[in-house]
């Protein structure tokens, strides 16, 4: 098998969609946190990679969890996650969750509809968060609106990369029952630009995801670290705007992204919104 090394795609946090441990994050916390970010993105590269047989890319996730857990030290951007673990206590279930969504990845390639979507989403996106919460010691009653926060994060991306996710993967995250129902068939998504039958299916989920992201604006005033407040209302802000976007543009025709400036504006009012509102005693 390729040396997973060799399968790195060079993508960094600095070209996620969403800002990965930024300076709003408290110091002490950044560098566990990018230990997580390194581990999802070795996983990621290995389900992603376009030329990797689906058998190689299952043995190479299997050599990730065995270098996390300890068996092995095979995998390079496994092991600074084994020692914060090991040194601190925090369990490595999220972690192991999140390879059980790139190992869907791998194999899986449809949805059925909106609740197998979420059931993904709570291997895929959520245990993100949960491990977020958990580098700050915060309690598990923050974990609903972070996992809504997240699962909203995940049905934006799917959405935004619809089109490349089809077309080089052979992957459909939107439900098959919202394209159905609508009147879209999963082979439009090979098309230059959307037919109406697929902007009302689009349309219908950015709904639905605004409704995950209605939970998810309780997230920055249940926190109890102000800097991760912060941090939260500026990912629930971003997420809002790209979900606006995804509205009225079409992500098989454009890249649906915000540029620096409008990235920047959105977190600055949503960041200001959050702490007023703590100050303020918002509930």
């Amino acid at each position: 098998m390729t040396d997973i090394a060799d399968l790195k795609s060079g993508k960094t946090e600095r070209d996620e969609n969403f800002p990965v441990a930024s300076v709003l994050i408290a110091p002490r916390f950044r560098e566990p946190i990018l230990a997580f970010y390194r581990f999802a993105r070795a996983a990621d590269d290995v389900a992603d990679h376009a030329h990797l047989g689906e058998r190689d890319k299952l043995v190479a996730l299997d050599l990730l969890e065995a270098t996390l857990l300890g068996s092995t030290d095979a995998v390079q951007d496994a092991l600074p996650l084994r020692r914060l673990l090991s040194g601190t206590g925090l369990t490595p279930r999220h972690a192991l969750d999140l390879l059980t969504a790139f190992r869907l990845d791998v194999t899986k390639r449809r949805y059925r509809d909106w609740s197998e979507l979420m059931h993904y989403c709570s291997y895929s996106a959520m245990p993100v968060g949960r491990f977020v919460l958990d580098v700050h010691g915060e309690p598990r009653s923050t974990w609903p609106a972070s996992d809504a926060l997240c699962a909203a994060l995940q049905v934006i991306n799917h959405m935004q990369d619809c089109a490349q996710d089809y077309r080089a993967l052979d992957r459909v995250y939107l439900p098959l029952d919202e394209l159905a129902s609508h009147g879209a068939s999963v082979e439009a998504l090979a098309m230059p630009q959307s037919s109406l039958q697929l902007r009302a299916c689009l349309t219908s989920l950015a709904n639905k995801t605004g409704e995950l992201l209605s939970d998810a604006t309780k997230l920055p005033y249940r926190v109890t670290s102000l800097r991760l407040a912060a941090q939260t209302a500026a990912v629930v802000g971003l997420a809002r705007k790209l979900t606006c976007l995804l509205l009225t543009r079409d992500p098989l025709r454009e890249r649906v992204h915000l540029t620096k400036a409008e990235a920047f504006a959105v977190v600055a009012r949503s960041v200001a919104w959050a702490l007023m509102g703590r100050i303020g005693g918002r509930a």
